[in-house]
């Protein structure tokens, strides 16, 4: 997966790829897409039960697929689950850094304890993970890393502080990694999704006056679908993307270049 031409552009067969906050929503749909292309898939979550059946599913389609449950958040699950899919696997070509949370209040009912627990599910754990997953990425010297960032990194919206930071900082730890592992055939990228319909959104979703108006500001005129991540996803963790690092791919819509 090092160049287009050592690998056929958009195929993932023989390559292993663990997604974290895999159990539903855009992970569910980002891990469907990578397995459709011929990846093994392995799913994170918190919950063993939901994981082996949102797994079942997959395998039912004939599509390759196995569970990691453990917290994201807890450093040392983290590390460890990390190291049981390479033991297991054999490899880790891949990982989808998607797990978060969410936190929305306004400025003067924030507590230290809020801002931290976001940055720790969205900033601290994507951290670990990379800083885990690049060690066997750096013996096979080939490797995608790719983070689920936010349309917030870009555009800041009322009483989302820590989500829309952490975020950011996602952006710019892709970056970061990107420069530094780079030389080592790895590439690190960020996906950054506009408004999608998935649990994070529900609450958001059930004000019927600000659906219509994000509706009528996409330029496509509808939210997103999870499957809208799933391709993004291929072609980032492909030799399709193969020259693509330190970047950020927003997926909107149209939304953040509408007027």
């Amino acid at each position: 997966m090092a160049t287009p031409d050592a690998w056929p552009l958009f195929t993932l067969e023989g390559r292993v790829a663990l997604v974290t906050g895999a159990s539903r929503g855009l992970g569910l749909a980002m891990a469907e897409g990578l397995a459709e292309a011929g990846a093994t898939v392995v799913l994170n979550g918190r919950d063993a039960a939901t994981l082996d059946a949102a797994a079942q599913r997959l395998r039912e389609r004939g599509l390759a697929a196995d569970v990691e449950p453990f917290d994201v958040t807890d450093e040392r699950a983290a590390r460890a689950g990390v190291d049981a899919v390479v033991a297991r696997q054999g490899r880790l070509d891949i990982l989808i850094a998607n797990a978060g949370t969410h936190h929305a209040r306004p400025l003067a009912d924030w507590k230290m304890e809020d801002w931290r627990r976001v940055m720790q599910a969205n900033l601290d754990a994507s951290f670990v993970l990379a800083q885990q997953a690049s060690a066997p990425m750096m013996r096979a010297r080939d490797g995608r890393i790719v983070f689920t960032s936010s349309l917030t990194a870009l555009l800041g919206r009322p009483t989302i502080h820590a989500y829309a930071a952490s975020k950011a900082g996602l952006a710019s730890l892709a970056r970061s990694l990107a420069a530094e592992l780079g030389p080592h055939g790895i590439t690190v990228n960020a996906i950054a999704p506009g408004y999608f319909e998935t649990d994070m959104s529900a609450n958001l979703r059930k004000d019927a006056a600000f659906v219509e108006r994000m509706t009528n500001r996409i330029p496509l005129r509808r939210w997103g679908q999870p499957r809208d991540l799933a391709g993004v996803a291929v072609f980032l963790a492909s030799a399709a993307g193969a020259y693509v690092n330190g970047q950020q791919i927003v997926v909107d819509g149209g939304l953040g270049t509408a007027l």
